[in-house]
């Protein structure tokens, strides 16, 4: 059985060999399906890329922690003569050392971003409008996609000494800084000066949601790193001694006082990959549930409508690319069938002389389905080469961003393949159905 199919096979190279042109113009539908196939996934797999990333610049991929300065927790019975007070459970408030915490010990967290703003008024030359100073970490601006448009970003020096540094945004800059350089001089945040050392570049954003998802007009900050924000303004963390003669003051009163005990505003939590935002939020809430001693006097925050975007989006470039691959390939397949039908009726009399000296209708479907899985095969090798190279000229002359995966490259060769064995099966047949006599009459 080896040995008939490997003549067979001997047989179906040669002619192709004899026969280049026909063998050329048979597999041209593979090789520009093939190539279609790949360069089209290319560009889509980057235009997919590009569109994800903006989602996840926006928050896709992050999980919002917000403090809730009001919380009650628990339930008193009528007759029960307790002291409230005494009762109630303390809670540190969200704090740098939960940012530490969730960055340290929870596996797929890329960074932790705490933040803490302050409402003030910025002045400058006689100019003054009011603003948010945001004490930032380390990683707030590569985390969140901004890009600097001159100047450059905190260091450790800055984090380290609580400098009074500033990174401010566009439109600060165009509002204060006019007619000199913004980089070096100084402008006024509540009663301290700040040295700008960078300036963003404009980020137009939707408004749109802005508290659901967390976005503000960054245009319009003041940037700060948050040891600076922590040490030079505010550290709602440490209380002083008017704070709890205040305090004592508001409690004898019976007021309750609205002061917020958080030392931060916010924590913005990335993840590595959006499908494991969920369970990583489930995480960060119980952890911070332990450190705060019960007390949820948090808010976990999923951006919902940005992941369900993101998986629309996906879906929908899936759907499109397979009906590319589809089409391409399946064209390519009726070229081969069509041309190797043709080629049947050229070639009757060879097929009426195999015939005549012994060969079965298995010899002969078996030298056709080799051809054309031949041609396919071949058709395929060279159609990936010429995807590759399509997708490089794309690249390089439109700047439109392509991504060929190994898995566009293996299905579009495995597709090919099969299209040879599919298609080839119908002129295979043709050609064993012939009768052998009028095969040998025929001119």
């Amino acid at each position: 059985m080896f040995d008939k199919i490997a003549y067979n096979f001997f047989i179906a190279v040669e002619s192709i060999t004899f026969n280049r042109l026909r063998a050329v113009l048979t597999s041209l539908g593979i090789i520009f399906g093939v190539a279609s196939v790949i360069s089209m996934l290319a560009i889509g797999s980057g235009a997919q890329k590009e569109i994800l990333d903006q989602i996840k610049l926006l928050g896709a991929n992050n999980i919002i922690v917000k403090p809730v300065t009001k919380q009650e927790e628990g339930e008193v019975s009528d007759d029960e003569s307790l002291d409230l007070e005494e009762k109630k459970p303390y809670s540190p408030g969200l704090t740098v050392a939960d940012a530490e915490s969730i960055v340290s010990m929870i596996p797929g967290v890329e960074s932790v971003n705490p933040e803490v703003i302050v409402e003030t008024t910025a002045i400058r030359a006689g100019l003054r409008r009011t603003t948010r100073l945001v004490g930032v970490g380390d990683s707030f601006f590569q985390s969140s996609g901004f890009e600097l448009q001159e100047g450059r970003y905190f260091s450790d020096e800055h984090f380290e000494n609580s400098l009074p540094v500033a990174i401010i945004g566009h439109d600060i800059k165009t509002k204060f800084f006019t007619k000199e350089e913004a980089i070096g001089n100084r402008i006024k945040c509540g009663n301290l000066w700040l040295t700008v050392i960078g300036v963003l570049k404009e980020r137009n954003i939707a408004i749109e949601n802005i508290e659901e998802l967390g976005i503000r007009n960054y245009d319009l900050d003041i940037y700060t790193p948050i040891t600076t924000q922590l040490l030079r303004y505010e550290n709602r963390a440490q209380l002083t001694e008017r704070d709890i003669q205040e305090g004592e003051q508001d409690r004898r009163r019976g007021i309750e006082s609205d002061a917020s005990y958080h030392q931060l505003d916010r924590l913005v939590v990335r993840v590595h990959d959006t499908q494991m935002v969920k369970p990583i939020a489930e995480i960060v809430s119980r952890m911070l549930e332990r450190r705060h001693y019960g007390v949820v006097d948090y808010e976990v925050i999923i951006p919902e409508v940005l992941l369900q975007q993101e998986q629309r989006t996906q879906d929908l470039f899936n759907i499109v690319l397979a009906a590319i691959a589809s089409i391409s390939l399946i064209v390519g397949g009726i070229g081969i069938m069509n041309i190797m039908l043709a080629s049947i009726l050229e070639r009757i009399r060879e097929i009426g002389v195999r015939r005549a000296v012994g060969a079965t209708r298995q010899d002969i479907i078996f030298q056709f389905l080799i051809e054309a899985i031949t041609l396919s095969f071949s058709g395929g090798v060279l159609g990936i080469l010429l995807g590759f190279a399509i997708s490089l000229f794309i690249e390089q002359t439109t700047g439109i961003t392509t991504i060929v995966s190994f898995f566009s490259v293996l299905l579009s060769f495995i597709v090919a393949v099969s299209v040879g064995l599919i298609f080839g099966i119908l002129p295979a047949k043709r050609a064993a159905d012939q009768n052998p006599v009028e095969a040998l009459r025929h001119e």
